[in-house]
């Protein structure tokens, strides 16, 4: 990515010859790229969808986290709700979030592995990834906390609004 970034600025780069007319400007500006350094934030891993689907009950949840907190909640056989996820979760989740390289991930949905393979993955940025996968590691415990005392069902960590 850094090599392309770098071909299209050098392709911009060239002589501006005046061919002899005295000092009269070229009439075509010379473009500029934005650079991409190290620094540059990968997201910041809101919203977020994270999905439990599969295993020996046949799990069928999800659950969407806005920006502003809001979760909503969907699981197999059950209304729709949607709470407020209590600030000290939403901080870790966010954090979390923040921690996982997203742009690295691969454009692959989670698959079955084996027969009741329960599959918890989340989806930021656009990338999706199974909860085991090393790069998503920070995301497990405030995932599981999510799923097991915030969201599903809702709970003391999640307030319905």
């Amino acid at each position: 990515m850094v090599a392309a970034v770098a071909g299209l600025v050098l392709t911009g780069c060239g002589s501006e010859s005046d061919g002899g007319s005295g000092g009269t400007p070229s009439s075509t500006p010379t473009p500029t790229m934005p650079t991409v350094t190290q620094s540059t934030p990968v997201g910041t891993g809101l919203p977020l969808v994270v999905t439990r689907t599969g295993g020996f009950a046949g799990f069928d949840d999800k659950v969407v986290i806005d920006t502003d907190g809001v979760a909503t909640v969907s699981s197999r056989g059950k209304e729709t709700v949607r709470c407020k996820l209590d600030q000290s979760l939403l901080a870790t989740i966010t954090a979390a979030a923040q921690q996982v390289d997203w742009a690295s991930l691969p454009v692959v949905k989670p698959t079955v592995r084996h027969p009741d393979d329960m599959i918890v993955a989340v989806t930021a940025n656009g990338k999706t990834a199974r909860l085991e996968e090393p790069r998503v590691k920070a995301m497990t415990a405030p995932v599981t906390t999510l799923l097991t005392e915030a969201a599903i069902p809702p709970g003391k960590l999640c307030k319905p609004v």
